[in-house]
């Protein structure tokens, strides 16, 4: 009897076993094979051998600086061999110890997971290869649904279960164990949109993953368990718990030692947590235009900016561009601060009269995206809409001292910011013409327009150069002489004249050459030079230099009346210093897809548009500013920038009204450009004293040139102008030429020699 018991038990067991082994084939089999679509496709093949994961697109610096992001998901990949060993130790011992023993599912701990499943206790014993294929392929996603796991829930988790199992198995098959880590920590979430561990380490601890700690790769490793309820950041105790948790764990197999468990577990988190964002960081007015510019390029060719994982090598030098945005920081704090004294109690929005301009608030108001919410809430209803408008509401505004939370109405706001002033700045080298620093305006986060490239303005005497390139051009020299006296021009309206003034009113009656009269920015000498060479030539000059924007033929073109943007003047500027070769300015060198292809290579425009002779003429001409007496630049001096063998050419600029104060300074390695004004050319100083061009711009120039030059790392040194190659055709030393004497300068070179010839004949 008992041994027939101990048959039927052997028996039964074979029945139960070859039963359950054949059942779980069949499961296994219907649902990798999703029998009557009950339980929802599965990964092919071909996209488990070529997983698409979303990863971010990458911004970088000429010296390899990462200054921005594009994602839907941020995410950065990277090697096995990149991976802390710290990270690699604490995710095994928490997540999966038997990770190196086993192919895909751990047998020990999945069997009893599907007993705790049917009971709703939520359990995880999921390999790193099952959180693998749930992270990678989705496979809880809608997309691999079947009709049983739409109706009921539990069998739904064991469905999904059973696909992470097969889908680990094959993952295993095709990748080795690094491979599996390295993909699994590139793709985990983290939260706070920190995908992959790369990602993670920069937005929880502003440091290389590489560089992670035993205490902060126990608190990533803890984050993985649940990225909202271990939050270090909105679930502190739950981290700092879980943190030791993680950090027991790796005591139990070995990988730290007990004392080192205590001491660790009794440090605080000791965060440096900043999510990425496009207000923050290094040339963030230049990373706002380059997305434009990146997404008409991505659309051109069929490429997500946002998933493809795109790398983008830009011009920019990281530490110049530091020294660029510190230096418009520093000087244009100092300069609100003055702007804040001089209009107070006193609205900076006046007319040409300096009279205050009537409901200038209330026209900005309208305006605004505010008004227009408030305009659609109230259905139109204006007085309602002036009542919100007037409202006050909790408000962190900017200032020079860093953020301030106050209570603001929308109005009182307005008027705040329309008492700032603003700036751009763009330095090139004139070579190349790679753009080594972009800054477009004081704060991104508060004031997004950019006033590199997408602002224009007047540009005032920093115009002029381009009336002294057309006459060098045709044939005068910088020695020419001519009276400082009124010209006056006939505008063909109703018999109606023009006579432009000097910036003082006065005119002295004294012979000047043109390099001092260009140094000293004299307006009358300009207008006189203009009526020689014709509008129309200083037109076709300017634009042959790079100015895009509209410019008419007329006698006031010679006193910068027309907008240009800060882009063009520096671009035009570097024609002078590159021998006449005007360069487009360019701030893309290559992009490459995820894998290091190169999709594209950039080359910037080139033209001939100055003999080289005219070219170093222009130079000499520029540098008169630091070197003439009275020259708009001598300022420079009290930087010591005209010392120890520098030479700097440069011209100033002021608008009418003391709306726009500009500076552009070339150097043999740099051209840099910077305009200063309001947000709306009403907003300025009221006098020449302060709101002049060598006042506003030109010391952001030289704080900015001062700490390039003191930082080595920026390969940027202090030298003098080279000659030309061949001898000059004309004496630059004005001193060995006679005052009444008429230089002119021979054919070879010169842009259009039949207007030479009628220029002399006007002599």
């Amino acid at each position: 009897m008992k041994n027939k018991i101990i048959r039927l038990t052997i028996a039964l067991f074979w029945i139960g076993s070859i039963t359950g082994l054949a059942f779980m084939w069949l499961w296994f089999y219907m649902v990798s094979s999703n029998t009557g679509d009950w339980f929802g496709p599965m990964p092919n093949l071909e996209t488990l051998e070529n997983p698409k994961t979303n990863l971010s697109s990458e911004l970088y610096t000429a010296d390899g600086v990462i200054i921005g992001k594009y994602y839907r998901e941020n995410r950065t990949n990277i090697s096995y061999e990149k991976i802390s060993p710290n990270l690699i130790n604490a995710l095994i011992a928490t997540e999966d110890i038997r990770f190196e023993k086993h192919s895909g599912i751990d047998l020990q701990g999945s069997f009893a997971i599907l007993w705790y499943l049917f009971k709703g206790d939520k359990r995880g014993s999921s390999t790193i290869s099952q959180q693998l294929s749930k992270n990678l392929f989705k496979t809880r996603g809608e997309k691999y649904e079947g009709g049983l796991s739409k109706s009921n829930n539990k069998l739904k988790l064991v469905i999904n279960k059973t696909k992470e199992w097969i889908t680990a198995v094959q993952i295993e098959r095709s990748y080795t164990k690094k491979e599996i880590i390295t993909m699994y920590l590139n793709t985990v979430d983290f939260g706070s949109n920190a995908f992959g561990i790369a990602t993670a380490a920069q937005t929880f601890y502003s440091i290389p993953q590489d560089s992670l700690s035993i205490n902060q790769a126990a608190v990533l490793v803890g984050l993985l368990k649940a990225p909202t309820y271990y939050s270090p950041i909105y679930n502190p105790d739950n981290a700092l718990a879980r943190r030791n948790t993680v950090l027991e764990q790796l005591e139990k197999y070995s990988f730290i030692s007990a004392a080192q468990q205590s001491s660790l577990s009794s440090q605080p988190l000791n965060l440096k947590y900043e999510v990425e964002n496009h207000n923050k960081g290094s040339a963030t007015y230049f990373r706002s235009y380059i997305t434009r510019y990146l997404l008409r390029w991505c659309a051109d060719r069929n490429i997500d900016l946002y998933e493809d994982g795109i790398k983008i090598y830009t011009t920019i030098d990281s530490k110049i561009q530091t020294h660029a945005e510190s230096a418009v920081a520093e000087h244009m704090a100092y300069l609100q601060s003055k702007f804040f004294t001089y209009w107070k109690n006193k609205t900076p929005w006046r007319d040409e009269e300096m009279k205050e301009i009537p409901n200038f608030i209330e026209r900005v108001a309208k305006t605004t995206e505010r008004w227009k919410m408030y305009k659609d809430i109230y259905d139109g209803d204006t007085v309602k809409v002036w009542a919100a408008m007037n409202r006050k509401l909790p408000m962190r505004i900017f200032s020079w001292k860093g953020e301030i939370d106050t209570m603001l109405s929308p109005m009182d706001s307005i008027r705040y910011y329309k008492h700032f002033l603003h700036a751009g700045m763009l330095s090139m080298d004139p070579h190349s013409g790679y753009i080594k620093a972009w800054v477009g305006g004081i704060d991104h986060k508060h004031f997004k327009y950019d006033h590199v490239k997408q602002g224009t303005r007047q540009p005032g005497s920093t115009f002029k150069p381009f009336v002294y390139t057309a006459a060098l051009d045709l044939g005068y020299s910088p020695c020419y002489e001519l009276p400082d006296l009124p010209v006056t021009f006939e505008t063909g309206v109703d018999n109606e004249t023009w006579t432009p003034q000097n910036s003082d009113g006065v005119y002295s009656g004294e012979m000047f050459t043109i390099r001092k009269a260009m140094a000293n920015s004299i307006n009358s000498i300009t207008a006189n030079l203009v009526k020689k060479v014709g509008p129309q030539a200083v037109v076709s000059y300017a634009q042959r230099m790079g100015i895009t924007t509209p410019l008419e033929p007329v006698p006031a073109l010679c006193l910068g009346v027309f907008d240009v943007s800060l882009y063009d003047m520096v671009g035009a500027y570097s024609t002078f210093v590159n021998q006449g070769v005007w360069t487009e300015p360019l701030f893309i060198t290559r992009i490459e897809d995820k894998n290091g292809n190169v999709l594209q290579e950039f080359v910037p425009k080139r033209r001939e548009a100055l003999s080289e002779e005219t070219a170093y003429l222009m130079v000499h001409m520029l540098k008169g500013a630091t070197e003439e007496k009275g020259g708009t630049a001598l300022g420079l001096n009290k930087y010591g920038l005209l010392w120890n063998g520098a030479e700097i050419g440069g011209k100033t600029g002021t608008t009418q009204n003391y709306s726009d104060g500009w500076f552009v300074g070339i150097t043999t390695q740099l051209a840099t450009g910077v305009w200063v004004g309001g947000d709306d050319r009403s907003i300025h100083f009221r006098s020449m004293n302060d709101g002049q061009g060598a006042r506003m711009a030109m010391p952001i120039w030289a704080i900015f040139m001062n700490s390039v030059y003191n930082d080595p790392k920026t390969g940027i040194v202090k030298e003098r102008f080279p000659m030309p190659a061949n001898p000059l055709s004309v004496e630059i030393n004005c001193k060995k030429v006679k005052s009444d004497s008429i230089m002119q300068r021979s054919n070879t070179g010169n842009a259009n020699p039949t207007n030479k010839k009628q220029v002399i004949q006007d002599f």
